[in-house]
């Protein structure tokens, strides 16, 4: 029985498209903001992973924000195997370990140098990726969106916890209220959409932020206070699929690697410009900036503590305080 050449021919192409190399397949990154290297510190991160992918013979196409889903759609796909390279806020990471809640409790790291001090001694990435390995994500970088987080409000300067005690402050979610209640204030969980029109109405009179989101989010006409606070870091994350991951060969993985390590290079770069630059918008939008007295910074700290175990338990959480001690 004699076979048609075309078949042979469409049997071989199908058997070659199962051998390409990982390195020939389209990596998706998926952007959590748009393509803004001035703005983004997420995308200094994502365009220059993907700057050295493509000049080590990769293909790389990046994602628009959005358009493969939301945060909740992009992480079922990473661990799925769908998606490469996830750009992710820190609770997508938490809800594969949610350890990963550790890297942003409030007052625990001085700065962007201790919080990455800490994490390369103690390997935090190291435990947090023993939880989220095994559900088909791998955290590769921390990626900071601003240093640390301040204290935005359109009613007065605050220089202590009690300057709060009549505001209302808008909450990401849960840990944040319990944040707030510790501090002896109110919050409400207010989607970041909706934050212009509740502060307008007085639904809410604030939230913690880096300096330059009011610019993002088109707040800085509404907003007349921030406090240089430093809470905590402003941090997102670079995850990928495990899968994927562990099926790169050994030069390939290299160079993702070296990829990785080069993108946090320029993120942080970004960082140690991007908040001096706000403050300077801020003032020039009028802004007032105040910084807590060493009293009040103490005080934020001391009462902060009492969250940490609301959220992981005590021996969670001692993990990220013995860290951050041995690396101050």
């Amino acid at each position: 029985m004699s076979i048609h050449p075309g078949r042979i021919l469409a049997a071989a192409a199908c058997l070659m498209s199962f051998a390409l190399p990982v390195a020939a397949q389209e990596i998706k990154i998926g952007l959590d903001s748009p393509p803004d290297r001035q703005r983004s510190g997420s995308y200094v991160f994502a365009s220059t992973l993907a700057e050295h992918l493509r000049a080590a013979g990769m293909q790389v196409k990046e994602m628009p924000v959005n358009s493969i889903g939301g945060e909740a759609e992009r992480l079922d796909q990473t661990t799925q195997g769908l998606l490469e390279v996830n750009m992710a806020d820190l609770a997508r990471a938490a809800q594969l370990n949610r350890i990963a809640f550790g890297f942003s409790a409030p007052y625990l790291f001085d700065s962007l140098a201790h919080l990455d001090r800490a994490t390369e001694q103690a390997d935090l990435l190291g435990k947090l990726n023993a939880g989220t390995t095994p559900k088909g994500a791998r955290i590769v970088a921390l990626v900071p969106v601003g240093g640390g987080t301040g204290i935005f409000n359109t009613k007065k300067p605050i220089t202590r916890p009690e300057d709060m005690a009549d505001l209302r402050i808008r909450a990401l979610d849960e840990n944040q209220l319990r944040l707030f209640r510790a501090w002896g204030t109110n919050g409400v969980i207010i989607t970041m959409p909706e934050v212009a029109n509740a502060l307008q109405t007085g639904i809410a009179h604030g939230y913690l932020n880096p300096p330059f989101v009011p610019f993002i989010f088109g707040h800085a006409d509404i907003l007349k206070h921030y406090t240089e606070a430093n809470v905590s870091q402003a941090l997102r994350v670079a995850m990928v699929s495990e899968d994927w991951y562990r099926g790169l060969k050994p030069d390939q993985r290299r160079v993702f690697d070296e990829g990785v390590r080069k993108a946090s290079a320029a993120n942080r770069e970004w960082v140690k410009t991007s908040d001096q630059q706000a403050l300077e918008q801020l003032r020039k939008a009028g802004i007032q900036i105040t910084s807590l007295t060493a009293e009040g910074r103490a005080r934020f700290k001391e009462l902060s503590k009492s969250v940490y175990t609301a959220i992981l338990s005590q021996q969670e959480i001692q993990v990220f305080i013995d860290a951050a001690e041995k690396s101050r």
